[in-house]
């Protein structure tokens, strides 16, 4: 199956980037937090090794969260695509495993533009393609905003015209 004709803008990856970054720094701050806490509460009751862990605790979690804000934005950015055909939605997602999905225009009930304040300072928007089917939906996320509103008034036209022409 050949990859969907479009990418999403590049500067989704500033926004997974500052996504990932809001959360690992949160999960960051609680690591140090309870590593500091260990160490001054004197507290003798855990084995060796859980010491050791809790210790190291705030340099894992912030490895893992330099990767996941360098590296997974990118690649994330390197798989994501879509394309919009005369008769469906089509989009690949997945970082380790790929999901095709292929949403045809005839069922689809509704289309959906979001965007959250990340989104709203990148000038980027989602929009989200609904049907009976949950497993039928579809998301977009990292489009140019106009590009966003503009597709989904054109998907949410088609769609009502083949449900008119249907009845």
């Amino acid at each position: 199956m050949r990859p969907p004709a479009h990418r999403v803008s590049p500067r989704a990856i500033a926004h997974w980037a500052i996504e990932a970054l809001l959360l690992w720094g949160l999960a960051f701050g609680l690591a140090w937090g309870v590593a500091a806490w260990y160490e001054g509460s004197g507290w003798t009751g855990p084995p060796g090794w859980l010491e050791t862990v809790i210790a190291r605790l705030p340099l894992l979690t912030g490895a893992a969260g330099a990767l996941m804000v360098l590296v997974a934005p990118v690649w994330r950015y390197r798989v994501h695509r879509w394309e919009v055909s005369a008769d469906v939605v089509y989009t690949r997602t997945g970082w380790f495993s790929r999901e095709w999905l292929l949403v045809p225009v005839s069922r689809i009930q509704t289309v959906d533009t979001k965007q959250g304040w990340i989104e709203r300072l990148l000038g980027l928007a989602t929009i989200e393609v609904n049907t009976a089917s949950h497993t039928g939906s579809s998301e977009v996320s990292g489009l140019p905003a106009g590009v966003a509103t503009r597709l989904s008034e054109d998907l949410a036209h088609r769609a009502h015209a083949l449900r008119d022409d249907a009845t």
